[in-house]
C-alpha cells in the first residue's frame, strides 16, 4: 500500500514535527509513502472568501499533484475535507470533474485513515500519564463527517486520562478566515472554547494537529 502525503499548509509551514511524526507512524505499519512536490494549498481560504473561480487554479493543481496516488492522507481534517468538496465545483462534462471525484474518495484524515481503511485501533501508544483533552475539529465532524475514529485510537493509549471537554460541538473559532474577517465574533468564541478547555483541569490540549501544553493557553488575552 502507498500513501501520498497531504503535507497542508498548516503543517508544513507552522507544525512540521507532527507530519513527520504522521510519515513515522505509516511507515511503521509497513506503508511506503511519498510527499508530491507539485502540491500547495487546497484552496480553502479563497474559495470560503468568495473567490471561486480565482480559486479553480489552485484546486485543479491539487486534483493533479494527487491525480496517481493510491490515497491521500492529511493531518487536518479541515484541509482534507476541502478535498471531498471538488467535486461538487466542477459541472458534468468538465474533464476535472471524474478527477475530483477521484480525489475525494481516496482523501483522509490522519486518523480518520487509520481507524477506517487501515482497521487500527491501538497503535501500542503510551503516555506519561498526564491528564489530556480533546478539541474536535469542526470540519472534520461536518465535512468529513468522522466523529469516532480520534477517540478510538486515544481511548487506547496506555497511560492517557482523556477528560471529556464541555461543549465538544463548539468551534474554537478561528474557521480560516472568518477569524480575520470578524476577529470581535472570533474572539468570543476563542474565550468560550479556552475557558472550557481549562475547566477540564487538564494538563495537554489534544486537537487533530497537534498535542500542546495547557500553559501555552493560560494567558490573559484569551480569557476575557
Amino acid at each position: 500500500m502507498k500513501v501520498s502525503i497531504f503535507s497542508t499548509c498548516v503543517m508544513d509551514l507552522m507544525f512540521p514535527q507532527v507530519g513527520i511524526a504522521m510519515v513515522e507512524v505509516l511507515e511503521r505499519l509497513g506503508i511506503e509513502t511519498d510527499l508530491p512536490e507539485q502540491q500547495i494549498c487546497c484552496g480553502q481560504p479563497t474559495y470560503n472568501s468568495g473567490l471561486a473561480q480565482e480559486s479553480m487554479p489552485t484546486i485543479k493543481n491539487q486534483i493533479d499533484a494527487f491525480e496517481s496516488s493510491d490515497y491521500v492522507v492529511g493531518i487536518a481534517g479541515s484541509c482534507s475535507g476541502m478535498f471531498t468538496e471538488y467535486p461538487h465545483m466542477f459541472d458534468e462534462g468538465d474533464p476535472y470533474k471524474e478527477k475530483a471525484i477521484d480525489l475525494a474518495d481516496k482523501s483522509y484524515e490522519f486518523t480518520q485513515f487509520l481507524y477506517r481503511v487501515l482497521g487500527i485501533e491501538d497503535l501500542g501508544a503510551t503516555f506519561n500519564g498526564e491528564k489530556a483533552t480533546y478539541h474536535r475539529s469542526c470540519h472534520m465532524t461536518r465535512i468529513l463527517g468522522e466523529r469516532e475514529a480520534p477517540f478510538v485510537l486515544l481511548d487506547k493509549v496506555k497511560g492517557l486520562e482523556l477528560l471529556p471537554l464541555p461543549h465538544l460541538e463548539n468551534c474554537c473559532g478561528f474557521g480560516g478566515t472568518f477569524s480575520v474577517k470578524a476577529p470581535e465574533i472570533s474572539e468570543m468564541m476563542v474565550a468560550e472554547k479556552t475557558r472550557d478547555i481549562l475547566s477540564t483541569g487538564a494538563e495537554i490540549l489534544n486537537t487533530n494537529v497537534d498535542l500542546e501544553r495547557i500553559d501555552a493557553i493560560k494567558n490573559p488575552a484569551f480569557i476575557k
